[in-house]
């Protein structure tokens, strides 16, 4: 009898990727029980699905992987006490979320017409999430102060400030796990003292946990004006989310930040290659060969000045990077959708919430889009190249270098 695989349905591929291994059955992350679990040996969940005791006892599951960053959900004691195997995938989707940061801090800094050269962002957590945002902070001519203690204490390493030391920051990005005990706690982090410390332009962005945030006590900064705005992607009590809380913050996404196609299939392929480890069978599929071709392979942006371009004299490099970005990735829209949420019968709201995550459209990473720009753009090409785009001069530019024996001086 083939082997019997139970996964989270919002995992894409599984059943392309795990179809080889066994028979797969694909379920509502929130669905998944003991009932659900009877006669399987491989589990395979995202954030949403609690794996403990109450789970998979009796089960006879003996593979559980998860395709998320983070393992708060999963009582990683309670399977090595049962010899169960366990996987996550760190580091999959941690550009997919450096990037929604990105297009976030873009989008809100137009909103509140701010120009981010110059600006300080403090960075609380540098790991796979925290550290590729700050190179792509720095890209945008950003200033990064840093926290991670864990990090400081491991590596000794002094750029890793007090978190004191950032509260003068014009934006805040946390990029942290959930943990509830400890001198690294980071329940409630961002608390009402907190929020306090705060310079009062402050934009706090978190799309790490939810509860790494006090809520409530934002919405009540965020009314009196203590701090300039703030971007959540994740909440507490998801999907059941407090609707006084959506309507104070600037933009407000359903937990999608690490939702790009490249990184959800990543995760997949992470989880996949550990399975057949674990197994002791060769890996057949390949990710590379399940991606989709990206719907914006080109974006030109003509010279200054030209009846065509983006780019008048009046426009800065920060202008175009953010129409680059929105083309690629638009925010707004996943803001627009969960603005809907009040709008749906109270008892329906929190599948409401399931179902943008369930059905998040196909969303590419920078690196699957080429920019074309005029030769002159050196400022702008590095920037957009530290925002992971690729990019080349302008056709025209490039076809005469070819003619010229020197160009590969």
């Amino acid at each position: 009898m083939p082997m019997k695989i139970v996964a989270d349905e919002n995992i894409p591929y599984v059943e392309e990727a795990f179809g080889g291994l066994g028979d797969v059955t694909t379920l509502p992350g929130r669905r998944i029980d003991t009932l659900s679990l009877r006669g399987a040996e491989i589990l395979l969940v995202r954030s949403i699905t609690r794996v403990d005791a109450t789970l998979l006892e009796g089960s006879r599951v003996r593979f559980v992987g998860t395709a998320t960053i983070g393992t708060d959900h999963i009582n990683q004691e309670y399977l090595r006490s049962r010899g169960i195997a366990f996987t996550s995938a760190p580091g999959s989707n941690a550009n997919s979320v450096a990037e929604y940061v990105a297009a976030a801090t873009l989008a809100i800094a137009r909103r509140k017409h701010l120009r981010l050269k110059g600006k300080t962002v403090g960075v609380i957590g540098v790991g796979n999430c925290g550290s590729r945002f700050v190179k792509k902070a720095r890209a945008l001519g950003m200033r990064a102060l840093l926290n991670d203690p864990p990090l400081r204490r491991r590596t000794g390493d002094e750029k890793f400030r007090p978190i004191n030391e950032l509260f003068c920051a014009d934006i805040l990005t946390l990029h942290v796990p959930l943990t509830y005990e400890g001198i690294d706690a980071t329940y409630h982090l961002v608390d009402e003292a907190f929020l306090r410390e705060l310079s009062p332009q402050c934009i706090l962005i978190n799309s790490s946990r939810g509860a790494v945030v006090d809520n409530r006590a934002l919405a009540s900064a965020l009314d009196s004006r203590r701090i300039g705005g703030a971007v959540l992607d994740v909440w507490e009590n998801e999907p059941n989310i407090d609707l006084e809380v959506l309507e104070r913050v600037d933009l407000a996404t359903s937990h999608i930040a690490g939702y790009s196609l490249d990184g959800k299939a990543n995760a997949t392929a992470m989880l996949y290659r550990a399975a057949c480890e674990f197994l002791g069978v060769e890996t057949r599929w390949e990710v590379r060969s399940a991606l989709p071709k990206p719907y914006c392979e080109r974006i030109e942006i003509p010279g200054r000045g030209t009846a065509t371009s983006l780019a008048t004299d009046a426009t800065s490099d920060e202008d175009i990077i953010a129409d680059t970005v929105r083309q690629v990735y638009d925010i707004k829209r996943d803001d627009a959708a969960l603005r809907q949420l009040p709008r749906v019968d109270a008892g329906e709201r929190g599948d409401f919430f399931d179902r943008l995550r369930r059905d998040y459209p196909a969303r590419r990473e920078f690196r699957n889009t080429e920019v074309v720009l005029p030769d002159s753009a050196l400022q702008l090409a590095n920037a957009l190249r530290g925002l992971g785009f690729r990019v080349r001069e302008s056709a025209e530019r490039s076809d005469s270098r070819s003619a010229d024996p020197r160009s590969d001086l």
